[in-house]
């Protein structure tokens, strides 16, 4: 895959879950492609600059990619803010997360320079929902979700905002899956991942899991103490391999 120093970055207006308009940040690669596309989702701390960031790199990369405002219902402002209410009201409904995304994917599909190939990616709650998301529709070629916290799920757990564990969804998933997870974490904990992993096996998904040692939850987060580069370098490198062979045509 070829670096890519130039690029176009802007926010663009997407038509969100039932036609709600919906603010997204979007990075393409310089030049006519055509580029493989990725659809970030955001994990609970929000539409931070963490995922703006991401979302250049993957243009770097030679990716077209496109992070939707997943909180923009909740008001605008300083993104830990809004995160903040968020988190106080029980985090988004999935339903919702699942409009809003399909808009993104859409709108990828639609970029003159496209090549038709659609990964989704997300981290934490954005890893569950990237999980939920290629259950639930057809539209996309990859997902790979980082350490997705509440993949498993206790019946106690289970609200309007959350109806099914996505656990229970893996014999719909339509899509080829890279799991990148930490052993020191605890959400979700290795016997979690252990459980995520059989049900996949189940199924005959197709499938790559990754654990680290030394790794708990969110080690790709340089602003972090959570943050281990040694880690975090070896799992991006498994990010660009896994969409490479799947995305790139």
């Amino acid at each position: 895959m070829s670096f890519y120093r130039g690029m176009t970055c802007e926010n663009v207006t997407i038509k969100g879950d039932k036609g709600t308009p919906i603010t997204a940040y979007t990075a393409k690669p310089s030049g006519a492609g055509p580029f493989p596309g990725v659809v970030l989702v955001h994990h609970l701390p929000g539409w931070s600059e963490l995922y703006i960031e991401t979302t250049r790199r993957f243009a770097h990369h030679g990716y077209m990619a496109i992070c939707a405002n997943l909180y923009e219902r909740t008001g605008g402002g300083n993104p830990d803010d809004v995160a903040a209410k968020v988190r106080a009201e029980g985090g988004i409904a999935d339903s919702q997360m699942v409009g809003d995304t399909e808009a993104a994917v859409k709108w990828m599909r639609a970029q003159p320079g496209h090549n038709g190939k659609v990964g989704v990616f997300g981290s934490c709650s954005g890893g569950r929902h990237a999980f939920i998301y290629s259950c639930q529709k057809k539209d996309v070629d990859a997902c790979v979700e980082l350490w997705g916290g509440r993949v498993v799920m206790g019946k106690e757990e289970l609200n309007d905002k959350t109806p099914v564990a996505p656990i229970d969804m893996t014999k719909d998933l339509c899509c080829p899956l890279l799991g990148l997870f930490g052993n020191d974490d605890r959400a979700p904990s290795p016997e979690q991942v252990n459980q995520h992993e059989a049900e996949l096996k189940k199924h005959g998904k197709a499938y790559e899991f990754h654990r680290y040692d030394g790794a708990g939850h969110g080690f790709f987060y340089w602003h972090r103490p959570l943050y281990r580069p040694e880690q975090c370098m070896d799992g991006w490198g498994k990010v660009f391999a896994f969409y490479g062979k799947h995305l790139a045509k």
